[in-house]
């Protein structure tokens, strides 16, 4: 982990209240997909975590949803400001377990981390499908870029406007090598309950740090406490307490 300035340079609106900002500096300590940045703003005492979409040398890809004043004030920089951030935070996925045929399973903002995960998966052989679920065709992004990858994608809406109508879970889910989920605790449960594979699950969790020194993140699994933000946000299924 480093602390270090980073440059937008470039920062849209790609859904309904989903934005991607591209940063240029330092990504030589992201190790893995799935990991996260956590991002200083002038006027908020916490940072803001937010997963990695994709990185090569110099510049990373974030994707987050405006959800309270941090976001929206994120939302409004424009190109050519600097950012405070913390790079690079947490375990992310291991890709060496995937398989042949691997699961992405996203939903809403667990989406982002998919994409750098299946061109990693991709280069190693890999052919994996995502599922993807939203609610509403208004807060659908990144199909076609995973698409575009040589991914099959299968989306599912709440409101039935796009896709499948209904849940990540209404789309198959069993007869797959592995699992990768990202999203919301209810929804990373139906799939481990769903699926008849070992598997990843990236956690999503109110932080105060971000890098392990607080304990606000922690949580029970069989193998005793683990922080989120540190020793996660991944965890293996089968460590799990739900």
């Amino acid at each position: 982990m480093i602390q270090g300035i980073y440059t937008i340079k470039e920062n849209k609106s790609i859904a309904r209240d989903v934005y991607r900002m591209v940063l240029e500096g330092d990504t030589s300590p992201i190790t893995a997909p799935g990991q996260f940045i956590n991002i200083k703003l002038e006027g908020h005492f916490l940072r803001r975590p937010i997963s990695i979409c994709d990185y090569n040398d110099g510049e990373l890809v974030i994707i987050y949803k405006v959800v309270g004043k941090g976001t929206e004030q994120m939302s409004q920089m424009t190109k050519g400001q600097a950012l405070d951030c913390l790079v690079s935070l947490g375990n992310g996925f291991s890709v060496e377990k995937g398989g042949k045929s691997p699961l992405l399973v996203g939903g809403g903002v667990g989406v982002p981390p998919l994409y750098k995960l299946a061109k990693e998966l991709i280069k190693q052989g890999a052919k994996p499908t995502a599922v993807l679920g939203f609610a509403s065709a208004e807060d659908v992004f990144y199909e076609k870029e995973l698409e575009a990858l040589g991914v099959t994608v299968k989306v599912a809406t709440a409101d039935g406007s796009y896709g499948v109508k209904g849940f990540v879970t209404d789309l198959p889910m069993k007869g797959f090598s592995y699992c990768y989920a990202c999203g919301p605790i209810p929804m990373l449960k139906a799939v481990s309950d769903h699926t008849d594979c070992s598997g990843q699950f990236s956690f999503e969790e109110r932080m105060g740090c971000g890098f392990g020194a607080c304990m606000g993140c922690s949580c029970k699994t069989k193998y005793g406490n683990k922080r989120i933000c540190k020793d996660g946000p991944v965890l293996e299924k089968e460590e799990i307490i739900w």
